[in-house]
This record gives C-alpha cells, structure tokens and sequence, in this order.
C-alpha cells in the first residue's frame, strides 16, 4: 500500500489526545544519516536512537539524550521503524536547545527550519505521506517542541531536512543541514483493525485492516478484500 504524499497543516493538539495515546516510537529501531564523532567521547552519545528513549532531562549535544549529526552537510536524514504499520495520530518532535532560552538568540532555532516530516511504509520518503513542512516559521517563531496531527498509517516516520546549494535560503536559515532530535514521539494505537481516543473501538467495516484512527473510515483493506467498505472478494 503506498501512502499518499499529501501535506496537512500543523495542528495544535488537546492535552488529552497526548494522554490517550500510546507512544508506539519508544525504543524502537532508528537510523540516522551521518552522525557526528567525537575523538574524546562516545559514539553512543550522539546515537539516532536518543530520540526515542524516553528522556528529556538534557537537550545539549553532550547530555546523551540527543541525536547529533555531522557537520557541513546539505541533507540529513532521520527515522524511527515503528516494525510493523502502525496506526499514528500525531508525532511530537522535541529539539536541540542546548538548556538554553530557545528563540532568534538561540542558534540552533536556524538549524530546524524548514524540517520535513513524513510516514511511509520503507525507509524512502518519495514513497511516504508528508505530514509536514515548515514553510513559515522564523527564528523567533518555531516552537522547540511541536506537536504534528498526521492520521494515517505507516511504519517508519522521517524526519528530512536540507539545505540545497542551489537554493539561496534567508538569512533565517543555518547553511548546513542537521539532525537534531532530542525525543521523537509518535503517539497512536499499537494495533490494526481499531480507532478511537482508546483504540477501543474495532473498524466499522468487518474486513478492514486499517482505519482512520479519528473517524473510523476504511483506509485499506484485509488481504483479499476491497471496495469503499472492504465487502468484495
């Protein structure tokens, strides 16, 4: 099934679509593109998979806590697999801030601008469903935590961000490209076949695999199925 590459708006979301939702991105398999090595510290402390265990204590690039990527490069790349298509309400992205006040003072406000943020079912994000791209932050206006509404199914979930030197960006923008992700949550139901705040609520349609974790549409069928409500063989 390949997703529908389609932005939606970023969405501010209640406190109890957090609550209600499981955090299917915790401790789950991640990757980066090229992380950035200390001679003096650990590679461990820099590792794509300090975005989703969980702590959120210290978001400076020494604390352990963070993903850190190398430096000088146009693109970076990084993603968590959720190992097996997952019903996702929202995904909530925590930034690098190094502990300090975060806004236009805070250099690392330019190195998120302009992120992209996708879910698909392989590791490539031409074959995913963009959730989000930041075209209208400035320094002094992108949030260091955002909260993204993406109701669709997949199982990795990409964050992207580049910085083409074909393209001349605004001042606004760092010339380097960085991963940066101190936590990564992705916040839905750990199964398929279910929607609802709880997902307790089994798909209205008898032979549905996925539905719209909001509204219960059928967005794909059981294996052998199909038609608008999964009733044809």
């Amino acid at each position: 099934m390949k997703l529908a590459h389609i932005a939606i708006f970023f969405t501010v979301l209640r406190n109890d679509d957090t609550l209600a939702y499981e955090n299917i991105a915790l401790n789950n398999p991640t990757r980066q593109s090229r992380q950035y090595y200390s001679t003096i510290q650990p590679p461990a402390i820099f590792d794509s998979s300090n975005a989703v265990d969980g702590l959120k204590t210290n978001f400076s690039s020494y604390g352990g806590q963070c993903v850190i990527s190398a430096d000088g490069q146009k693109n970076a790349t990084w993603w968590v697999n959720l190992t097996s298509i997952q019903s996702i309400h929202h995904i909530k992205i925590y930034y690098r801030t190094d502990n300090t006040a975060w806004g236009a003072q805070n250099g690392y406000t330019a190195r998120f601008l302009g992120f992209y943020l996708y879910v698909s079912n392989t590791t490539r994000i031409l074959d995913g469903h963009l959730c989000f791209h930041d075209t209208v932050y400035n320094r002094s206006t992108i949030p260091a935590v955002v909260n993204i509404s993406c109701p669709v199914h997949g199982q990795y979930v990409i964050y992207f961000n580049e910085r083409p030197q074909a393209t001349q960006f605004a001042d606004q923008f760092s010339s380097n490209a960085h991963n940066e992700l101190c936590e990564v949550e992705v916040y839905g139901c750990n199964e398929t076949g279910v929607y609802g705040l709880d997902c307790s609520l089994p798909c209205p349609d008898t032979n549905c695999r996925y539905c719209h974790i909001e509204t219960g549409a059928c967005q794909g069928c059981n294996p052998g199925y199909q038609g608008r409500h999964c009733e044809l063989r």
